[in-house]
């Protein structure tokens, strides 16, 4: 078994590395920016794949990864870990349904409610404390998704057509283009841009430059808000017009 996951603040990759580690101690995650990561995969079959749902489906980033790799998911069994900051619907299956189509055998599923990554809405933030507890509840979740999956009875969170139909009424209907095409909207503050650079390493989709020692975006934001959430002077927005929280799973665990 090998886990798989692409992640914005960190929480799928909690999420993975940790569900990895209670199934088998010698088992690994890889994120899907990381080179070994195909070649592991190949060798695997059974998949843990972790991804932070975005409007209730799969981020841009990670629909390209499954399909530009298409013929690696045939015959594998796949589990999905969908976490998410408020609501999903069917996380585990919209991702699930695309690897299906690739030849993949979806097994079960996991939704997580964590700490939303989304630094730039105040109706979305929440305590530390909260957010604390939602993580420990994560973690107790994991732990008996574990057990269920080694006794032969994985957990179906997000699978079937009740949760298809909540995550398409939820959200998909009104939002869910928004993941269609990578965005434009990233918005850089030049007054409080210091040109440090660190936004355009952390972009996993390389849509960050420095130019004339100020960060310049382009149209590829895939949205993960790794580099709103890291940024120093808090001069990088999306969806909101001023960082409320900069959020991280460090913060909570």
């Amino acid at each position: 078994m090998v886990g798989l996951y692409f992640s914005g603040t960190g929480n799928s990759k909690y999420a993975a590395e940790l569900f990895c580690k209670e199934y088998d101690k010698e088992s690994g995650a890889y994120s899907i920016e990381d080179a070994d990561a195909l070649s592991v995969v190949k060798d695997a079959t059974l998949i843990i794949i972790a991804y932070p749902v975005q409007y209730s489906t799969v981020p841009k980033i990670l629909r390209d990864y499954i399909m530009d790799h298409n013929e690696l998911w045939m015959n594998k069994k796949v589990f999905i870990i969908a976490t998410m900051g408020l609501f999903s619907g069917d996380g585990s299956g919209m991702l699930g349904r695309l690897l299906k189509k690739c030849g993949a055998e979806l097994i079960g599923g996991l939704h997580l409610k964590m700490p939303d990554s989304i630094a730039d809405e105040k109706a979305l933030k929440r305590p530390i404390e909260k957010n604390k507890e939602l993580v420990k509840q994560a973690e107790q979740k994991i732990k008996e998704s574990v057990k269920r999956l080694k006794a032969g009875n994985p957990t179906q969170e997000g699978i079937g057509i009740l949760y298809r139909l909540a995550g398409y009424f939820g959200q998909r209907a009104y939002f869910g283009h928004k993941t269609g095409s990578y965005s434009s909207k990233l918005k850089i503050d030049n007054d409080k841009c210091i040109g440090c650079g660190l936004c355009a390493k952390l972009c996993p989709m390389k849509n960050i430059t420095i130019e004339e020692h100020k960060a310049v975006s382009c149209d590829r934001c895939t949205m993960c808000y790794r580099c709103i959430n890291k940024c120093p002077e808090q001069a990088l927005t999306l969806l909101g017009k001023k960082v409320v929280e900069q959020c991280g799973i460090e913060k909570y665990i």
